[in-house]
């Protein structure tokens, strides 16, 4: 009876290489590595309930384009700047679609324009909830960097990759953007008093 190693998961690394050359599988198991990072990055940013159609359009992007990642940051990195890009792309889109309804409810006052709560629905708590309405209520660059350093986890390094900023103003964005939400939340704190 012989006894076969054990199996050593792959790192991204070779995965990325073997997906390059063609193994569908292993960008498959890439996909299945990173899509929690993917979903919480889209919601994060924005996404709402488009979360899902935004991961799926970034991971096909991601494979359509794994010829152009480098290997000079993670794969996770590169991956979650498709995610960024990607929900950016959905910002503009819903900010087209918005001043559409907005026309449409000055024409017709009586009409109704529902709330997007899909954030709230998916971070329970009051608590995650009041940081949710701060954090969206920052700009979209203060938004992106406190989502990244904070609740990605991201490194400097894979910040400035992600967000493609040089690195002293990941640096003093990350500042401002944490004093402006600090702000923000001793704001919320005094009102729920």
């Amino acid at each position: 009876m012989s006894v076969s190693p054990p199996e050593v998961p792959l790192n991204d690394e070779d995965l990325v290489t073997r997906a390059r050359a063609g193994d569908l599988e292993a960008y498959e198991l890439l996909v299945a590595r990173h899509t929690a990072s993917a979903y919480r990055t889209a919601v994060l940013l924005g996404a709402g309930p488009d979360a899902e159609d935004v991961i799926q359009e970034a991971f096909v992007k991601g494979h359509r384009n794994i010829s152009r990642y480098r290997g000079e940051s993670s794969f996770r990195s590169w991956l979650m700047a498709i995610v960024a890009n990607e929900t950016r792309n959905l910002h503009r889109s819903r900010s087209r679609r918005d001043g559409l309804a907005l026309r449409a409810a000055a024409a017709d006052p009586h009409a109704e324009i529902g709330e997007d709560a899909a954030v709230e629905a998916v971070l329970a708590g009051e608590r995650r909830a009041t940081l949710v309405r701060a954090l969206r209520s920052l700009s979209v660059k203060d938004r992106e960097v406190i989502v990244c350093r904070f609740f990605l986890d991201l490194s400097e390094d894979e910040t400035v990759t992600m967000l493609g900023w040089p690195r002293g103003t990941v640096k003093s964005r990350t500042s401002r953007a944490l004093a402006k939400l600090r702000g923000l939340l001793d704001v919320a704190e005094v009102r729920r008093g």
